[in-house]
């Protein structure tokens, strides 16, 4: 997969006019909620991520409440947010809402640790029947993953969402993007998905955090993925299969 050079984050604003209404009085209505909208501070990044996490959190809780999640956070290395594994919700919340970005841009992001407390407790999910999964949020786009990780057994499975900024002469999203892939093989025990954007856009991480709402077991492999659909390929499926007269048409 190649990242596409995409839009540096930034907000976009759009206006839409509904029938009915004096057009004088629509317009001026148009004009001023415009005006709101373009006032409006575009959303952060950590802050789309603390409610990617949040969404992500209370989605497994309600597929399941057994589901139990800890948190850590990547310097140069991985540090511990919350280590104990836990099903309380609240708990989540009040680590996710400790999370902050740093201002410090750090010459290396160092995820041996990272594998090595995962791989601990994957031992530990085994002997409780669980499987135990890392999901990544990584976002650094000149600052390429490293790990000193022997070949183990396998026995975590690693997903990651890469929120990039646009290629420059200081970043090098593609192959920060590229180490993060070697780095997903090198240690993700079932399929583990690797999704990345570099248009800045809230909703599309949390899209993003839906698709990794699927179970390691019953996914399919990366590349038959094909979800959300196009609307345009719905509609096409749509027309392909009606007949001049309406009726299904025979492929035969």
């Amino acid at each position: 997969m190649r990242i596409a050079p995409g839009p540096s984050p930034a907000a976009s604003t759009a206006a839409a006019s509904s029938p009915g209404g004096a057009g004088s009085n629509a317009a001026a209505a148009a004009a001023a909620a415009a005006a709101r909208q373009a006032g409006r501070p575009p959303v952060k990044r950590m802050d789309a991520v603390k409610q990617a996490l949040l969404l992500f959190v209370h989605s497994k809780l309600t597929m399941c409440p057994d589901h139990r999640f800890a948190f850590a956070s990547l310097g140069e290395t991985v540090s511990l947010v919350k280590k104990d594994f836990s099903s309380h919700a609240g708990s989540a919340m009040e680590a996710i809402q400790s999370l902050d970005a740093s201002e410090t841009k750090f010459a290396m992001a160092d995820l041996t640790q990272l594998f090595k407390t995962a791989y601990q407790e994957g031992q530990r999910a085994e002997l409780q029947s669980r499987l135990l999964r890392v999901v990544l949020i990584y976002c650094r786009s000149s600052t390429k993953p490293q790990h000193q990780w022997p070949i183990k057994p396998k026995n975590f499975t690693l997903d990651i969402i890469y929120l990039h900024d646009k290629p420059t002469a200081d970043n090098c999203p593609q192959k920060v993007y590229d180490a993060l892939v070697d780095a997903l093989e090198h240690v993700s025990q079932y399929e583990g998905y690797i999704l990345e954007t570099g248009q800045g856009l809230a909703r599309i991480l949390f899209r993003q955090t839906c698709i990794l709402l699927s179970h390691p077991l019953q996914r399919c492999i990366q590349d038959d993925l094909d979800i959300p659909k196009p609307l345009a390929k719905k509609t096409l499926a749509g027309e392909g299969g009606q007949g001049e007269d309406g009726m299904p048409g025979s492929t035969q």
